[in-house]
């Protein structure tokens, strides 16, 4: 059973890999294209005020999680009737979320993208027009979450791939589309972005009606499912809530000690790392349902075996193309940006370091939420990453640099690797002399790797693509052979040989 799940986990990571590629790629060039037709004021602006709206994201994210939570749990247990019930459930609970968010984003949110943002008087209306956008565009995604999360849990990977490669192309032509609009570009991008939610969430409900039975909708209540569904949604609430302070919270209050180039500046730096952390985040969804199903069943060895393969194999993917970028990080934005912003360089260097702590945390994060008695563990990890926040403020008010609020977050994700380690001893058993000895070999691991590349290649002068490239490479050959010595299983080496040779044969 066991090596079944590896191909499966496998076969979806491909399909997964393939999106990731393309979207990437796509979204990187998009950026770059949409940066140049709205200008750095413009281009803040939408991140900012559309940052605004994305603080809700966390509710997105949370009913995302539990959802496929459930419908895994269910999957496992082989019960469609009870599949379908919980599908039913969530799309009564969501229309209420929905309700909730919209009274919060047309009072206080509004009341505070007019008068607490740094926005400048001649963009305002725009900036309004786009704040509205963003509402209209955060519910079509809130009716996407179930079928969404459907999708994940019965494993079709190769579903979600194509349907957000046609979503990134279509974005791909917008940004083009603007170099001919002679009309507010800002608003005509919000209006066009808005349309292709709106295209996407419908393709993602009519491949679950086609394919799925349980994704059949009819009025369901139950008052005891409900409370446990809330229950759990409510701590994971909690938990995701504090993910966005530290990333558009933040934003904000650099918006308002500085100025939307700031804004800008760091929305950079932060698309690099959403590509890069793509590379895990791809693997973490097609492991994630297996990590649910193992706890469903009461395999604890298989499940302790995903989290630490999984959680090894998400910090060197990562790493593969972190590495690479902080040879010359200046280099790598002026191939990709025709003006590098202020402190973008800097942002860049610091948040890909984060990503790295950040990378093992997903395995040990979805073992928890397994168990669905989820209080204790949010109450610890929320509480220390919302800390970023009053921490980063103090810093920005003694006058430090924007740059101070990356330093606190490296910190404080730091401390919250290790207490999701310790949380997933206490309530999956999961031995926590393990996961202390992953660590210790994955920090040994990256540290070796950048004393090599510090002195073979660090500082390079006159750098060019094909230096670059060749850099590149040889930084992947050293993080590869550091990875193949002192952190992969040899089990798992074993297994991955057998499977290429096998391939290659055929």
């Amino acid at each position: 059973m066991s090596s079944v799940n590896n191909k499966r986990i496998l076969k979806n990571t491909l399909f997964l890999y393939f999106r990731m590629i393309v979207v990437m790629a796509v979204n990187l060039y998009t950026v770059r294209v949409v940066l140049h037709q709205l200008g750095v004021v413009d281009y803040g602006i939408y991140n900012v005020v559309g940052g605004v709206v994305s603080m809700f994201s966390f509710i997105n994210s949370t009913l995302t999680t539990s959802s496929q939570r459930y419908f895994s749990i269910e999957l496992a247990k082989g019960d469609e009737v009870k599949l379908n019930q919980w599908f039913c459930l969530n799309i009564t609970t969501f229309s209420i979320f929905i309700l909730a968010f919209l009274i919060i984003s047309e009072t206080i949110g509004l009341w505070f993208v007019n008068t607490q943002m740094v926005i400048p008087e001649e963009r305002l209306f725009a900036a309004n027009v786009v704040y509205q956008l963003s509402i209209c565009t955060f519910c079509i995604h809130f009716f996407s979450i179930p079928y969404h999360a459907l999708i994940i849990a019965h494993e079709k990977m190769s579903a979600f791939a194509y349907i957000s490669i046609v979503e990134v192309l279509l974005k791909l032509c917008i940004a083009l589309l603007l170099a001919v609009i002679l009309w507010d570009k800002l608003i005509v991008y919000g209006i066009l972005m808005f349309l292709v939610s709106c295209g996407i969430t419908g393709a993602y409900i009519v491949y679950n009606i086609r394919h799925f039975r349980e994704s059949k909708y009819h009025l369901y209540w139950n008052r005891k499912e409900m409370k446990d569904l809330l229950s759990f949604s409510g701590w994971h609430f909690f938990g995701t809530f504090s993910t966005v302070i530290r990333s558009q919270g933040i934003n904000i209050l650099l918006n308002m000690f500085f100025n939307p180039a700031i804004n800008a500046a760091r929305a950079i730096a932060f698309q690099i790392y959403h590509a890069v952390s793509q590379l895990s985040a791809n693997f973490i969804v097609a492991v994630k349902p297996q990590i649910y199903k193992s706890y469903a069943k009461g395999n604890y060895d298989e499940l302790y075996r995903l989290i630490i393969r999984s959680s090894t194999i998400c910090s060197f993917l990562v790493s593969v193309l972190i590495f690479p970028i902080l040879i010359d990080t200046n280099f790598v934005l002026g191939l990709w940006l025709k003006n590098v912003p202020d402190y973008a360089v800097v942002f860049t260097q610091l948040v890909l370091i984060n990503g790295l702590i950040d990378a093992v945390n997903g395995p040990l994060a979805a073992a928890a939420l397994a168990t669905g008695k989820i209080k204790n563990y949010e109450l610890l990890v929320a509480t220390a990453i919302l800390m970023n926040l009053p921490f980063s403020y103090i810093a920005l008010k003694l006058g430090a640099e924007p740059t101070a609020t990356m330093i606190v977050s490296i910190v404080i994700s730091v401390f919250v690797t290790y207490a999701r380690a310790y949380m997933a001893y206490k309530m999956v058993g999961m031995p926590l002399s393990k996961c202390t000895k992953m660590f210790f070999k994955l920090i040994f691991a990256s540290l070796l790797t950048c004393g090599i590349m510090y002195v073979t290649v660090y500082d390079a002068k006159d750098m060019s693509i094909l230096k670059f490239i060749l850099y590149a490479i040889f930084a992947v050959m050293v993080l590869f052979a550091t990875y193949l010595v002192f952190v992969f299983d040899r089990k798992d080496v074993k297994y991955a040989c057998q499977f290429i040779n096998k391939k290659i044969k055929k």
